[in-house]
């Protein structure tokens, strides 16, 4: 269970805004609860030879940490040009590292080929039916610790973490409002949430490696338009306002993914009411630091 406390610099007499540090998970991210859960699922059905992933880093990471646990060999496909902290970290945890293309669409691409000519396992956070399960304790763990919650804000991604968090969210306190967060410059999921049809991007540009998604999946969408109440776009500038936040007022260092929920809340500023903010993740690189640091 990863800690929830006071966020006491944003907070007021009239709204209490909390951080769920899932930045001090292993991996320092979120990712590894679904990857483990859906790889441990997996193998309850037969033997994995081989676990494949595809990533901006942070998924990858998680897959790498689950299959070493697991004593399962990983490969872990990246976009060239990936955050180095988070590819160090896949490989210390023993995976073989494959930089593919610009985009993550084309490491998926790259990945699923390879799974299939190998008959490997494809652990693809966005399409396999386990990840958000595993993602979904997390909301578990909020209505345990904070029944008053009136709102979660959730980075979006591929979806998985906004899908597992909000259903289970709802089935435990159908009141509580999930607000999803994405990057301006990559705004595929928004789009579609918005619109209730896949839209695609042709480029995810922004500093938010967890959130550098292009390509919707259909079913995602339809299950983000059912559960998620509302979507909120934060800007480059405010992310690194985030982190600059998180860092020097709650001495807690978040990647800019990770630091989304509150440029989310501070952007909304809600008067009043519950809020958990989730900090999914702190690998960030030392050039996306100095960055933040720079803006003081």
């Amino acid at each position: 269970m990863s800690r929830l406390r006071l966020a006491e610099r944003l907070s007021s007499a009239a709204r209490s805004p909390y951080l769920k540090l899932e930045c001090e998970l292993p991996t320092g991210r979120f990712k590894v609860r679904g990857a483990t859960y859906a790889l441990a699922r997996r193998r309850e059905s037969g033997p994995v030879a081989e676990v494949v992933a595809a990533s901006t880093g942070n998924h990858g990471a998680a897959v790498a940490y689950a299959a070493r646990e697991a004593g399962v060999p990983a490969s872990i496909f990246v976009p060239r040009g990936s955050n180095p902290v988070k590819l160090e970290r896949i490989a210390r945890l023993g995976a073989a590292l494959h930089e593919v293309g610009a985009l993550l669409s084309e490491a998926i691409d790259a990945a699923a080929e390879y799974a299939r000519a190998r008959g490997a396992y494809f652990l693809h956070d966005a399409s396999d039916p386990h990840v958000p399960v595993g993602a979904g304790a997390i909301a578990a763990e909020i209505c345990e610790q904070l029944p008053a919650v009136d709102r979660i804000y959730v980075p979006m991604g591929d979806t998985a973490l906004i899908r597992g968090v909000a259903a289970e969210a709802k089935r435990l306190a159908p009141r509580v409002r999930i607000v999803g967060v994405q990057a301006e410059n990559a705004p595929a999921y928004y789009r579609s949430w918005q619109s209730g049809a896949v839209v695609t991007t042709a480029s995810a540009d922004t500093i938010a490696d967890g959130l550098a998604t292009t390509r919707p999946l259909a079913d995602n969408v339809a299950r983000i338009r059912e559960l998620v109440d509302d979507v909120v776009l934060v800007s480059e500038e405010e992310l690194l306002e985030a982190i600059r936040g998180l860092l020097f007022r709650e001495h807690v260092v978040a990647e800019p993914s990770g630091a989304a929920a509150a440029a989310a809340f501070v952007k909304q500023s809600p008067a009043t009411g519950v809020s958990v903010l989730l900090v999914t993740g702190g690998n960030i690189s030392a050039a996306v630091l100095k960055a933040a640091v720079a803006g003081l």
